[in-house]
């Protein structure tokens, strides 16, 4: 009987040692997974930050019109308006084209 007593307390610390070895790759693992989630996290904002950016300066820089595309609206606006006969002007035509164009 004093065998078994001996070969059940050399049994009983490897299951310790087991034990805390798992408890250690399970402490490591939770460790990289929220330093990746804080890193994704990072790179989620870095890229939102990004593309608010890109639409504040797009909407910032008014967008360049040539007079020939103001021209060429304008005169769309001038038939909608003769087809429809309501009143207006080349001028009121051109300025609302210009106004159309760069919004």
């Amino acid at each position: 009987m004093p065998a078994k007593k001996k070969a059940a307390k050399k049994a009983a610390p490897k299951k310790k040692v087991v034990a805390k070895k798992v408890t250690k790759k399970a402490a490591k693992k939770a460790a990289k997974k929220t330093v990746a989630k804080k890193a994704v996290k990072k790179v989620v904002k870095k890229t939102a930050a990004k593309k608010v950016a890109k639409k504040a300066a797009k909407k910032a820089t008014p967008k360049a019109v040539t007079p020939e595309e103001i021209g060429k609206a304008a005169y769309l606006l001038f038939l909608k308006r003769a087809e429809t006969g309501a009143p207006g002007t080349s001028e009121g035509d051109w300025l609302e084209a210009e106004r159309l164009l760069k919004k």
